[in-house]
């Protein structure tokens, strides 16, 4: 397993991260923890989770996911080997479950936050502590465009100096963001560097073959200011697999069972998806696999967050770790991009 400088921290987290979305509602804590032990013998160091997990979000299922990594680290004392992220809901998202759906960045719902991940993890310090999304109205989960509209948010100030606390209290190490903008991003950097508040050391955003939007405005941000990119749904939801090939929904798939995650299903993104598949598999490759590879090589990739429902998936996206793409499969992808970028944004 390769191991990647955390921001400018001296931490040092593998290029593949644990993601755990799943956990409480397609996973149980038995299957969560049996994930923990396989990915932690292949390396892997660095888990991901967030108060609102898992997804889809819902009031019945809520704190789940970190109550089973609590629980894990109750059980195995291993919590000093582990890097572990988590992250503060920000508002709307369809969530009125967590805070009475009033969700800000600022100082009463920062404390709550955390105070309460700690809990349920079990846990005395969150060594990256994210803001999920903008609390802001702006473009992201999906909306490429920029329609600007005057609303109230938490002064960035605010929620940086309240931040800035909690890591001298010892509750959190490093503070990063989330579904972040060019804008937002530097913007929190810029602050940072003049008040003497915790300088975000990463951004988690999505990052796939079918969308690479990231690339546009963040990826010269990401490598300039050692704020590396936090890949998540590095499989589209599992549609680079292969396994949705012709309108196919296998049983207890995510797409399968929840219409939520219809991000990366409509016409455009499925024809490419089905042109990725063929170059993977016209190469001998595994198409998941090929994906994940994509990804994690990409300079500008601190940690590609992988996700699995099985011990037979998560193992095939470990082995994704020693695949290194050949200059003819690079090509192939460069050219499928070149007909349709970003299908699914």
């Amino acid at each position: 397993m390769e191991y990647r400088k955390l921001g400018r921290t001296d931490l040092e987290v593998s290029a593949l991260c644990l993601g755990t979305m799943t956990w409480g509602e397609q996973n149980s804590e038995n299957e969560g923890h049996a994930q923990i032990e396989r990915a932690k013998a292949s390396g892997i160091n660095f888990i991901d989770t967030a108060e609102m997990y898992p997804v889809p979000p819902r009031a019945e299922t809520y704190s789940r996911t970190e109550q089973i990594i609590g629980s894990y680290f109750k059980q195995h004392d291993d919590r000093a080997d582990w890097i572990l992220a988590s992250k503060i809901a920000g508002p709307g998202n369809g969530i009125s479950h967590i805070r009475d759906g009033q969700l800000k960045f600022n100082r009463e719902h920062i404390v709550a936050a955390l105070d309460a991940s700690l809990k349920r993890l079990q846990t005395d310090w969150i060594d990256l502590y994210q803001l999920h999304w903008p609390e802001r109205p702006t473009n992201f989960f999906g909306q490429l465009g920029y329609k600007h509209r005057d609303t109230d948010f938490t002064p960035l100030e605010e929620t940086l100096e309240v931040l800035d606390e909690q890591v001298k209290a010892g509750k959190i190490r490093h503070i990063g963001l989330s579904n972040e903008t060019p804008w937002g991003t530097m913007k929190f950097l810029q602050l940072a560097e003049s008040r003497g508040w915790p300088r975000a050391v990463s951004i988690q955003n999505p990052y796939n073959l079918l969308n690479r939007s990231f690339e546009v405005g963040l990826a010269e941000v990401a490598i300039r200011e050692q704020c590396g990119l936090l890949a998540y749904s590095p499989l589209a939801f599992g549609m680079l697999s292969g396994k949705y090939e012709g309108g196919a929904r296998p049983a207890g798939a995510r797409i399968s069972l929840f219409s939520r995650f219809a991000r990366y299903t409509n016409p455009q993104a499925e024809a490419a998806c089905s042109r990725y598949v063929a170059l993977a598999r016209e190469h001998g490759l595994d198409p998941a696999q090929m994906a994940l590879a994509f990804v994690t090589a990409q300079p500008f990739v601190t940690s590609n967050i992988i996700g699995a429902t099985s011990l037979e998936q998560l193992d095939s996206n470990l082995a994704s770790a020693e695949l290194k793409l050949s200059e003819e499969v690079l090509a192939g992808i460069e050219a499928i991009h070149k007909a349709q970028p970003n299908p699914a944004p």
